[in-house]
C-alpha cells in the first residue's frame, strides 16, 4: 500500500475556552494578596486603567466649575496637538499616555521609597561573622561553600566528601576545620548535620550535668523521642525527677536555629468576608478591599476618535481598554461570586456561630453548589485561600466544609466537631494513665452518642498532633 500525502476537510466539534473566559477563572481563584498584586500589575502596564477616584457628595456644579471644566477639555486637545507636533505619536514607541500624567507611577514610587527592604538573608547573616576571622584563603573559600549549603532550619546539607572533591589541594583536616569554624557562629546549633548534633553544640561546657545530657542526647534521644524514661533513668542511674530536670532544660534548646537567626517576614491574613452579628440575624459583607476600585480612562475616546493618530496605535489602545473592561468585569464578577458562596455558608452554619465548633454541621461543596446554581469546581474555587472573619475568629472559608460522622440516634456530626471532641477528652485525661485510642472511642460513644472506628480515632489524633499513649504519659 503506498503512502500518499491528501488534504481534506472536516467537521469537528471542540469546546474551546475563549482567553476572558481564563482570566476570569483564574482571578475567581486568585487569594487577595495575589489579586492585588496583579492589579499593580497591570495598573502599571495598561495606560487606560486607573484608580476610581474617590466618591464625592454631589452637588450642584457652580458656574466656575463649568467653565473650568470646558477650559479643561480645551487644554486637552490643545495638548494632543502640542504632542502630536513634537513627535509624540511615535509608532515605536506610543508614549501619549505616560507624557501626559505621571501621577499614578510617581505614587507608586513613593510608595516603594517609603518601603522598608527585607533583613538580611541566614546565609548574609553567617558570612559576615565568617568574613571577620582571620584564617587561610583555601579554609575561607571552603566555608563559604559550607555556609550557602545551610537550608533554612540551619542544617547541613552537603556531602563534605563533594567539598574535598570540588577544592584541589584541601584536605579532610581543612574541611573539618571550616565545619568548626561555622559551628562557633551565633546562633549557636547552626551547621549541624543531624538532630543529635544540633543539640550537642548548644550545651554549656560549664554546666555541671553537662556530661549526662551528652549521654542523654548521644545514647538515649530515641528512648527520650518514645518517652521510655524509666529505662533512661535506670541506665543513667539517676531518679525520674532528675531526668525530668535535664529533659526540661533540653527543652529549651533551639531544634531550629536557623529560623531565630534571622527575622522571618510576617505572613499576614487578610479577610475576605466579613460577618457581623446584628438583631435582624447575621450580616456578610466583603472586607475592606485591599485592591481599589479601578475604571477606564475615558481619555482614550480622544485619541480613537483622531483620525491624525497612527490605525496601528488606535488599534493598541482599543485592546488596552478592551483588557481593562475585562479586568474590572472579572473582579466584579468574583466578589460577586464570593458574596454568593459566603451567604450560604452562613445559612448553613449558623449553629457554629452561635454556639461555637462542636456545632459545625457537615457540608459539601456539592451543596453550595445546587443551591446557587453554580457548578461545583466553582465554588472550590471561590473558597480556594478566601478567609471569613466572625465574631469567633478568622477562618478560611474551606474550614466549613466536613463530612459526617452518624451518631447512634441516627444523627450526623461534623468531621470537626469529633477531632474537637477528640481533643477534649484527651486533654482532661490522667497524665499519669492516658487513656488508649479504644478508651477514647468508647467515652466518645457514651458521652456524645458518636459512634467510631479505633484507626478513625488514631487518624484524627495524628492530625491533631497529639502523641501516641506512651509519649504522653508522665511518669
Amino acid at each position: 500500500m503506498a503512502l500518499e500525502l491528501r488534504l481534506s476537510n472536516r467537521l469537528d466539534l471542540q469546546l474551546k475556552l475563549a482567553p476572558q473566559i481564563i482570566q476570569s477563572i483564574e482571578i475567581l481563584q486568585l487569594a487577595s494578596m495575589d489579586l492585588q498584586s496583579l492589579v499593580e500589575q497591570e495598573l502599571d502596564i495598561n495606560d487606560y486603567l486607573e484608580i476610581a477616584p474617590p466618591e464625592t457628595v454631589e452637588a450642584e456644579p457652580s458656574s466656575e466649575a463649568s467653565v473650568e471644566q470646558g477650559s479643561t477639555t480645551e487644554q486637552r486637545a490643545t495638548e494632543l496637538g502640542a504632542l502630536e507636533a513634537q513627535g509624540y505619536w511615535d509608532e515605536e514607541v506610543p508614549r501619549f499616555k505616560n507624557a501626559i500624567n505621571h501621577e499614578a507611577s510617581d505614587r507608586k514610587q513613593e510608595a516603594m521609597n517609603n518601603t522598608a527592604g527585607p533583613g538580611p538573608s541566614l546565609h548574609e547573616f553567617l558570612l559576615d561573622q565568617f568574613h571577620l576571622l582571620e584564617i587561610d584563603p583555601l579554609i575561607r573559600e571552603i566555608g563559604e561553600d559550607l555556609i550557602f549549603a545551610i537550608n533554612p532550619q540551619g542544617r547541613l546539607e552537603f556531602d563534605l566528601e563533594r567539598v574535598l572533591a570540588d577544592h584541589e589541594g584541601s584536605t579532610e583536616t581543612e574541611i573539618a576545620t571550616a565545619l568548626t569554624l561555622i559551628q562557633g557562629l551565633e546562633p549557636r546549633g547552626i551547621g549541624a548535620r543531624s538532630t543529635e548534633e544540633c543539640l550537642l553544640l548548644q550545651l554549656d561546657p560549664t554546666d555541671p550535668n553537662v556530661e549526662l545530657k551528652r549521654r542523654l542526647v548521644g545514647e538515649f534521644l530515641e528512648d527520650l523521642i518514645k518517652n521510655r524514661r524509666p529505662k533512661i533513668a535506670k541506665s543513667l542511674m539517676i531518679s525520674l525527677e532528675q531526668l525530668e530536670e535535664l529533659v526540661h532544660d533540653l527543652m529549651q534548646l533551639d531544634f531550629q536555629p536557623g529560623r531565630t537567626a534571622v527575622a522571618e517576614e510576617p505572613h499576614y491574613i487578610y479577610p475576605d468576608i466579613i460577618v457581623d452579628w446584628t438583631p435582624n440575624g447575621y450580616e456578610v459583607r466583603l472586607a475592606g478591599s485591599l485592591f481599589p476600585s479601578l475604571v477606564v480612562d475615558e481619555s482614550y475616546k480622544e485619541v480613537v476618535g483622531n483620525k491624525k493618530v497612527p490605525a496601528e496605535y488606535r488599534d493598541q489602545v482599543r485592546k488596552q481598554v478592551e483588557g481593562a473592561r475585562w479586568l474590572i468585569s472579572a473582579i466584579e464578577q468574583r466578589q460577586n461570586t464570593l458574596m454568593r458562596v459566603a451567604k450560604r455558608i452562613v445559612f448553613y452554619q449558623r449553629d457554629f456561630l452561635e454556639f461555637g465548633p462542636h456545632y459545625l454541621a457537615p457540608l459539601k461543596m456539592q451543596q453550595i453548589a445546587d443551591d446557587l446554581g453554580i457548578h461545583v469546581s466553582t465554588v472550590s474555587r471561590a473558597t480556594h485561600e478566601k478567609y471569613m472573619q466572625t465574631h469567633r475568629g478568622i477562618f478560611a472559608l474551606k474550614f466549613f466544609f466536613s463530612g459526617a460522622t452518624k451518631s447512634v440516634d441516627g444523627g450526623v456530626e461534623s468531621r470537626s466537631s469529633v477531632k474537637q471532641r477528640v481533643k477534649e477528652i484527651i486533654d482532661q485525661e490522667d497524665k499519669k494513665s492516658p487513656l488508649s485510642d479504644e478508651e477514647v472511642v468508647k467515652r466518645l460513644k457514651a458521652s456524645f452518642g458518636v459512634d467510631v472506628a479505633r484507626r478513625t480515632i488514631t487518624k484524627y489524633r495524628k492530625a491533631l498532633g497529639i502523641p501516641s499513649t506512651r509519649q504522653r504519659r508522665q511518669y
